[in-house]
């Protein structure tokens, strides 16, 4: 029963996600990820294939600075792909999700410190949509 609950509460961070992302809402951002989470990817503009890594206060201030899809009235297209639970306090999350013309898939890991599922760590890629 607890995984099952578990899976739910996971699930709404995962709504909250999808939506801080649409909106473009950093406070919503801050109450999901945990306050040393990292985020991780490999620009497609680096030819050296280095790792970019940004901490949380840096992404928020991403967030509150740049546009938002909603603004524009932008497609929105988001899904769970995959949510494993292989222990009481951890657990992986796959999403995929459209921003403007770029479809990412995300890889979340996500820690339960107490009774919240906290987002420690982001990597994620993307692909150009062609409309």
């Amino acid at each position: 029963m607890a995984q099952i609950d578990d899976k739910a509460a996971i699930s709404s961070v995962i709504a909250d996600y999808f939506q801080a992302l649409y909106v473009g809402d950093s406070a919503l951002f801050a109450a999901i990820f945990h306050p040393m989470a990292r985020l991780y990817t490999v620009p497609k503009d680096q030819p050296d294939g280095s790792v970019t890594v940004i901490e949380i206060p840096d992404y928020l201030r991403i967030v509150a600075n740049r546009a938002a899809p909603a603004a524009s009235k932008a497609p929105r297209d988001e899904q769970i792909l995959s949510i494993d639970i292989p222990t009481p306090t951890t657990a992986h999350v796959r999403v995929r999700e459209r921003f403007f013309d770029r479809m990412f898939t995300d890889e979340l890991v996500l820690v339960k410190a107490g009774d919240d599922w906290k987002i420690v760590s982001k990597v994620w890629d993307f692909e150009l949509i062609a409309d």
